[in-house]
């Protein structure tokens, strides 16, 4: 085989896997996994398949070839942190639980964080013109389409429920996750409704919002002002509540206010033109206000017969004497504060490194607060021997892990990573070419919607975060190589338009 056809196979092979990395971005608990590569986690991405192959025959070639992002420098010094709390770790001479040794758990926390640093990598590297980027972001779209889809006929027993067709979608299910569905609530293809309203809050929503509010498009396809885009956001946007996910839930509304907020280009108001600052600041406050209240409509009508989700608003006339306390409580946020406290307690105690990656739970117990747990039947259950869980506690926040397992070194350097990320949307934003502030403008809005969504997870394994910043930062170095953006546009702001 000759070097030509040689690297014509090599080309292939990455454009196919690339394809289905992307189509198999949101399954995140794929049944069929070896041990071998975290086959006993809860967290099991099917894009690991393709990654692999995209690794070696795309990211490590370019990394030796010396084309490594910038921002991989901010990343390398929070993987350094994390090793160094780790190997300070066996200082402390931990104990292991539930038949898990701290060698063990370090090792999967490495994993799972080897994993996000090669999905981010992998990302940034792949895409060598604006036009691949342009296609990588109509694969993901293409994806999260099937995603939605497959979570609307989920919803068609949250309306009628009908036992056999529920039976029925759940041996499908069984094929795309290790877990079963949820009669009253829908998962799409993860493990759980959260994980699902989590993945298109964080990154989808954004991505798509950005070229409503702007005016563009990946697609060539329009019907008038009627985008590809617009028709995946207002289905997410239908979706998203019928996940009961509150975290999910407040991530959308986050990112759809600032979005209206801040970058929405509109010369027209019900065929009047804005032709002033205060008309269109006015004007954005009110599609903003329309935006939120809608997504609120919309959850109160499907969350009305959700025992679940309609503690949200009926604790406040159900109960003779509310108060605050009482009412996180009651929507059983009293377990999350106490991970939380938990975590701070541990980081008090070990400010500087931390007790080492994935050790939050070898100290649960004993920097658990000294409260009553009987009204908290979920840190009831993780705590008391002989329960028949299987899994150890996490911490459920992103930030309160990093403050107990890495310390303020390493909750430091993360964010140190994260700014740079930030910075890199920014570049691309006050940008003046159009197009290219495009990507700035999806990448702010999805830098938001991990700010906010860090608040409920805490995995590395779970790839969003690493997608979102390996697009902003493809973005960026795209940018700089000079190459010239080809995105469709759809709407040409009004030349008298007041820009933010």
């Amino acid at each position: 085989m000759n070097k030509v056809s040689a690297k014509s196979l090599l080309d292939f092979m990455t454009k196919v896997s690339w394809i289905l990395f992307f189509l198999c971005l949101p399954v995140l608990s794929f049944p069929f996994f070896p041990p071998a590569i975290g086959g006993s986690a809860i967290v099991r991405p099917l894009i690991i398949y393709p990654l692999i192959i995209l690794l070696f025959i795309g990211t490590i070639p370019r990394m030796i070839a010396g084309r490594i992002p910038r921002t991989v420098l901010n990343l390398l010094p929070f993987l350094f942190v994390a090793l160094i709390s780790s190997i300070l770790s066996y200082r402390l001479d931990i104990s292991g639980a539930l038949g898990i040794s701290p060698t063990e758990r370090i090792f999967r926390a490495f994993i799972t964080l080897g994993l996000g640093s090669a999905i981010y990598l992998t990302i940034s590297l792949i895409p060598r013109s604006f036009e691949e980027l342009q296609g990588t972001l109509k694969w993901m779209y293409a994806g999260f389409g099937l995603a939605l889809l497959w979570g609307s006929f989920q919803a068609i027993y949250i309306f009628r429920f009908s036992n056999t067709y529920f039976q029925f979608l759940m041996e499908i299910q069984r094929f795309i996750s290790i877990r079963k569905l949820f009669p009253t609530r829908i998962s799409g293809p993860t493990y759980e409704p959260n994980w699902f309203a989590m993945q298109l809050s964080l990154l989808l929503v954004p991505w798509l919002l950005a070229a409503v509010l702007r005016g563009y498009s990946v697609f060539r396809w329009r019907w008038r002002w009627v985008t590809i885009e617009l028709i995946l956001l207002v289905w997410s946007f239908v979706i998203i509540p019928l996940t009961f996910s509150r975290a999910g839930l407040i991530v959308l509304v986050g990112v759809a206010f600032f979005g209206f907020i801040v970058f929405r280009t509109s010369g027209r108001w019900f065929g009047s033109r804005i032709n002033t600052t205060s008309k269109l600041v006015f004007t954005r406050i009110l599609e903003a206000a329309f935006v939120v209240i809608g997504v609120i409509v919309i959850t109160y009508i499907f969350g009305r017969n959700n025992e679940f989700f309609s503690r949200i608003w009926l604790y406040w006339t159900d109960f003779k004497d509310p108060t605050i306390s009482g009412y996180f409580d009651y929507l059983g946020f009293g377990a999350r504060l106490i991970y939380g406290e938990t975590a701070l307690r541990i980081f008090d105690q070990f400010p500087v490194f931390g007790v080492g990656l994935g050790n939050y739970a070898f100290f649960f117990d004993e920097f658990l607060p000294d409260q009553p747990l009987a009204i908290i039947p979920e840190v009831l259950r993780l705590v008391t021997p002989g329960a028949g869980e299987s899994q150890l506690i996490t911490s459920k926040n992103l930030y309160f892990r990093l403050l107990a397992e890495t310390g303020i070194v390493g909750i430091a350097t993360f964010l140190a990573f994260v700014i740079a990320i930030l910075g890199c949307a920014i570049y691309l934003y006050l940008t003046p070419k159009k197009e290219i502030k495009y990507f700035g403008v999806a990448g702010l809005l999805g830098f938001l919607a991990f700010m906010i969504g860090a608040f409920s997870f805490d995995s590395f394994a779970i790839p969003n975060m690493w997608v979102l910043f390996g697009l902003i930062t493809a973005g960026l170095r795209l940018v700089r190589d000079n190459e010239t953006p080809e995105v469709v546009e759809i709407i040409e702001p009004e030349p008298n338009l007041v820009e933010t």
